[in-house]
């Protein structure tokens, strides 16, 4: 725990493990593996570390998993046959030990009990690793991995990459003071050609409706994310205060470290938080009375 808090207050780099789709049917997983090797530019390393190089490798996993996709008569009609998921660090990442680390990664999770290929990609900022993973089991059992799932496979990764000499932490978004999920790439896609994402907007439309009739009440989820961040900053700030008591100087130190690093946290703020605060500014900006509880609030065309 007190080498887990270090690296929570010195902000080490957070791994990324995240489920990015699954191919149900053989078109599709063919498709999916054409897309991670690069049409067989990228070598894949199969679970039993065999590596499939070019065209002709990428042709014999796809005969593989495809004829045991067909021999396959217990599968749902729309049961997945892979699941596709992919480890990734931040920039400046040895790459090589990334994807050592999930090797291991994976032999430690999969090995055994799943066939699977790795390619790793390097035409991105995040060194990153996609692993695909075939549902099917060798005892027949599929697999369904689960929110509790996902957080041991960051925990796992993180620490094969710390056995490597790389910094790494898996700690969650609400353990660090962050509530807002990171946008999804087809929303920043969206952004980034300048227009308003349509979540967004509806969003911001919504708030305008509730402004007009003189309400902007909370939604009952927003009191538990705070609710739930206040837990976390007093449980963090009682670890402080048992770090203080210690007879080791190295023990206070991380105290201090512990204190400031809950002092530096950020406000609480949810999306609509985040957004009814950037069109209050921009209504002030433009010299709009601040609005009064009770009374309406915003301009219904500013949009």
């Amino acid at each position: 725990m007190r080498s887990k808090l270090q690296r929570i207050v010195a902000k080490t780099p957070e791994v990324m493990v995240k489920i990015t789709g699954k191919s149900k049917t053989v078109a599709h997983l063919k498709s999916h593996l054409e897309y991670i090797t690069r049409k067989g530019e990228l070598a894949a390393e199969t679970e039993t570390g065999a590596v499939m190089d070019g065209r002709q490798g990428l042709r014999d996993i796809q005969v593989q998993w495809a004829d045991d996709a067909a021999l396959d008569q217990r599968r749902r009609r729309n049961g997945p046959l892979s699941h596709n998921i992919v480890l990734s660090m931040p920039p400046g990442t040895d790459p090589i030990a990334v994807k050592d680390a999930v090797r291991a990664f994976a032999m430690e999770t999969f090995g055994g009990a799943h066939d699977y290929v790795s390619v790793l990609h390097l035409d991105d900022k995040h060194p990153h690793v996609h692993l695909t993973v075939r549902s099917l089991g060798y005892n027949g059992r599929r697999l369904n991995p689960r929110k509790a799932d996902l957080a041991t496979w960051r925990e796992d990764f993180a620490g094969e990459l710390r056995l490597r000499g790389v910094e790494a932490e898996a700690t969650p978004r609400r353990a660090r003071g962050k509530i807002r999920k990171a946008e999804r790439g087809v929303v920043r896609s969206i952004r980034e050609r300048g227009e308003p994402p349509r979540v967004e907007r509806l969003a911001r439309e919504e708030i305008i409706r509730e402004a007009r009739g003189g309400r902007i009440s909370p939604r009952p989820w927003e009191k538990k994310t705070r609710d739930r961040q206040t837990a976390i900053r007093d449980a963090y700030r009682i670890e402080s205060q048992e770090l203080e008591r210690s007879s080791n100087p190295s023990d206070h130190e991380l105290s201090q470290q512990l204190w400031r690093f809950v002092s530096e946290m950020l406000r609480p703020e949810t999306r609509r938080d985040h957004l009814k605060r950037e069109l209050f500014d921009r209504l002030m900006r433009r010299g709009a009375r601040a609005p009064s509880k009770g009374k309406e609030r915003g301009d219904a065309d500013d949009r």
